[in-house]
């Protein structure tokens, strides 16, 4: 995993914040590159590294960008490492009501399942329409978080001012935050701060690319460890039915005649 240079940063774009006026006072100790002598790179590294091992755990991280210029890039990254994202409207409890989330979900399945066994051919043609609206509105909003079937581990958000909502649900519930923090917002509520321009595609690209290595990496080791533990219980198992060695009994032959102590002859009694 390479984390981006302070020169690619700086090309990207990472570093143009906001204009003076509109700096959110809780960013200070980011603005000028350092933080209690920390340096930014070190941020992203620290960023990086808690996201490859969440994914070496075989747990899931979920993309939000809703904002125009984050979308696309942030669908591209997510699906190269197969995690779930939100770049449309963040629907209201998500996270805290999860469960009436995946019954919306589910009714995507419902839909898919009533066209293919056929009940669909009964129905009117008003009501085939409502149905396929439906669906096709429910694949807009929830279709990429169809796989998401329990809470997710960390939540990456790109503009942590537009995506309020999402990390006060991750708050409530202890979910980790992951986010690029841009001058004018409030880093307070991130567990993961990643100072940078949040309006830059640019600057989206190369953040969004580092940790999306990260997470592939961490993926790529999970496997290799999953690999190596179902070698160890096949040699486990192959050794449990291989026949064990039978033992060979030594049979004790009896003693010769020459060998056997001489009886003492009887006393004779005087």
């Amino acid at each position: 995993m390479q984390t981006p240079n302070f020169d690619q940063l700086l090309d990207a774009t990472c570093h143009f914040g906001h204009l003076k006026r509109k700096w959110n006072p809780a960013m200070a100790p980011y603005i000028f590159m350092e933080r209690n002598g920390i340096h930014i790179i070190d941020l992203y590294k620290e960023a990086a590294n808690a996201l490859k091992n969440i994914a070496k755990s075989g747990k899931r991280v979920l993309f939000v960008a809703t904002k125009k210029q984050a979308k696309d890039v942030t669908k591209e990254r997510a699906m190269s490492v197969d995690m779930p994202y939100v770049i449309e409207r963040w629907p209201g409890g998500m996270l805290t009501n999860f469960a009436t989330i995946r019954k919306a979900v589910k009714k995507m399945d419902t839909i898919d399942k009533m066209e293919t066994d056929g009940t669909m051919d009964n129905m009117s043609k008003r009501e085939k329409l409502q149905l396929s609206r439906q669906r096709a509105k429910l694949e807009k909003n929830l279709g990429s978080i169809k796989n998401l079937n329990r809470l997710p581990s960390a939540l990456f958000v790109v503009d942590v001012l537009k995506e309020h909502i999402a990390v006060a649900e991750a708050n409530r519930l202890g979910i980790p935050v992951f986010g690029i923090v841009d001058t004018n917002s409030d880093p307070s509520n991130v567990d993961f701060v990643i100072p940078a321009n949040d309006d830059a595609s640019k600057s989206i690209d190369i953040i969004l690319a580092t940790v999306c290595e990260a997470i592939k990496e961490g993926l790529e080791e999970r496997k290799v460890e999953q690999i190596d533990n179902k070698d160890e219980e096949a040699d486990a198992e192959e050794a449990k039915d291989a026949p064990k060695p039978r033992r060979q009994r030594v049979r004790r032959s009896a003693p010769k005649a020459e060998d056997a102590p001489a009886e003492e002859a009887p006393k004779s009694e005087e």
